[in-house]
C-alpha cells in the first residue's frame, strides 16, 4: 500500500466515530478526498460525500460506513464511577478489562472498564453465559460524582483505546476496521478514478456514511439525496478461515483471498456480473458470497431507494468482527478499490441496468 494511503487509513482508524458521533472521522475522510474530488460536501445527517464528474451518466454511489461500535455515558454514581450503554452490537462478555477513551467537550478522558474480579464472583455468576452491561462501569480515577462531572457529561461517547498495528504478511489489526476499511476503499477507488478520468462517462459519488451500526440510517438518507442509478456498498464480512467457523453456514471466505462479491436478492445480477468482469480485467482474485435475503449492510437500503437502485455489495474478509482486534488483509482493500475504479470507468450512458 502506498505511503499516503496507509497514513490516511491510520488516521481514519484513530479518529473516534461511534454512531451518532462520527464527525472526527468524517473530517479526516473529507480532508483526504478534497485533493482529488470535484466536490466534497456533507449533508444534514453528517454523511460525507465526494464526487467526480457529477454531471455524468449513469450516477454511481460507492458507500462505506465510517461509524464504529462504542458506548455512551448514561449515569455517574456518587463515587464517580460511570455506567454506560452500548452503541451498536457488542459481545458483552469481552467488554470488561478494556482501556477506553471518553470523548468530551473539553477533550479526551482516559478510563478503564471494570467489573468485579473473578475471585469475588459466585459460581453461578462465573458460569453465567449472558453477562449484562449494567454490571460493568468505567473508572476514570476520581473520588466523587462532582469531580467526575467536571470531566464528563451524560451522553459523552466512548471508544476502545486501541488502533492500527501491522502483524506480518500484509495483515493488520485494529478496532473499527468494520467499517472504516470500507470508507477507506471508496475513497481510494475515487482517487484511482480521478487519476484516470479522461474517458469517464459516469458520475461517481463516494460516500462515507453514518449510523450504519444503528440501522443503516446514513445510507438511506444519502442515497435518497444522490438518487443513484447504481449503488455499491463496501463493508466487511466474516472470514471463515480461522478455527471454529462453520463454512456450511457462513460460506468460504479467506483473508487475503480478494474482495468478496455478494450474489442474491439484495444484488443486481448486472452489477454482480460487471464487478466480476472488472476483477478479471485487472487479474484480481475474488470470492463469491451467497446472500439469499437482505444483507444487513448499506446495500439493503440503497437498493430500496426511490424507485429502486441497481445494487452491489463488495465485502472485505475480516476476522474477529465487533472486537478490539478486527483483523484484515491490506491487499484485499487495495484490490477492492482497483476493482471498483474499473467498474465505474467501464460504465456508459448506454449501459443497461434492467435485468433480462
Amino acid at each position: 500500500m502506498r505511503e499516503e494511503s496507509l497514513s490516511f487509513l491510520k488516521a481514519l482508524l484513530e479518529a473516534p466515530s461511534p454512531s451518532g458521533y462520527e464527525q472526527p472521522a468524517q473530517r479526516v475522510w473529507r480532508d483526504y478526498v478534497s485533493s482529488f474530488a470535484d466536490t466534497v460536501t456533507s449533508d444534514r445527517h453528517g454523511n460525507a460525500i465526494a464526487a467526480i464528474n457529477p454531471g455524468g451518466k449513469p450516477r454511481v454511489m460507492l458507500a462505506g460506513h465510517c461509524d464504529e461500535l462504542g458506548f455512551m455515558i448514561n449515569y455517574i454514581n456518587d463515587q464517580g464511577f460511570l455506567n454506560f450503554l452500548a452503541i451498536g452490537g457488542h459481545d458483552v462478555a469481552i467488554v470488561p478489562g478494556r482501556r477506553v477513551t471518553i470523548h468530551t467537550a473539553n477533550g479526551p478522558v482516559k478510563g478503564v472498564i471494570g467489573k468485579r474480579a473473578i475471585h469475588l464472583m459466585t459460581q453461578q455468576e462465573r458460569d453465567d453465559p449472558k453477562p449484562k452491561i449494567e454490571g460493568y462501569w468505567i473508572d476514570i480515577a476520581v473520588k466523587s460524582k462532582d469531580e467526575a462531572k467536571e470531566l464528563v457529561a451524560i451522553g459523552d461517547p466512548v471508544t476502545y483505546n486501541v488502533a492500527f498495528e501491522e502483524l506480518r504478511n500484509g495483515i493488520a489489526v485494529s478496532r473499527a476496521f468494520d467499517d472504516k476499511a470500507g470508507a477507506f476503499v471508496v475513497a481510494e477507488a475515487l482517487r484511482l478514478i480521478a487519476e484516470n478520468r479522461a474517458d469517464l462517462k459516469a458520475a461517481v459519488y463516494a460516500v462515507s456514511t453514518v449510523q450504519e451500526e444503528v440501522g443503516l440510517r446514513g445510507a438511506q438518507t444519502s442515497a435518497f439525496g444522490i438518487d443513484p442509478d447504481v449503488g455499491i456498498a463496501v463493508d466487511v464480512t466474516h472470514a471463515t478461515d480461522s478455527p471454529d467457523m462453520d463454512k456450511r453456514k457462513a460460506g468460504e471466505v479467506n483473508l487475503g483471498g480478494g474482495p468478496a462479491i455478494s450474489r442474491g436478492a439484495n444484488i443486481s445480477p448486472i452489477v454482480f456480473d460487471r464487478l466480476v468482469d472488472a476483477a478479471k480485467k485487472n487479474e484480481i482474485a475474488y470470492q463469491v458470497e451467497g446472500a439469499p435475503r437482505g444483507t444487513g449492510t448499506d446495500a439493503n437500503v440503497i437498493q430500496l431507494t426511490r424507485s429502486g437502485v441497481a445494487t452491489g455489495l463488495v465485502s472485505l474478509p475480516l476476522r474477529y468482527m465487533h472486537t478490539t482486534v478486527e483483523t484484515i488483509a491490506l491487499s484485499d482493500m487495495e484490490q477492492s478499490a482497483r476493482m471498483l475504479a474499473t467498474f465505474c470507468a467501464d460504465l456508459t450512458p448506454d449501459t443497461s441496468l434492467i435485468p433480462q
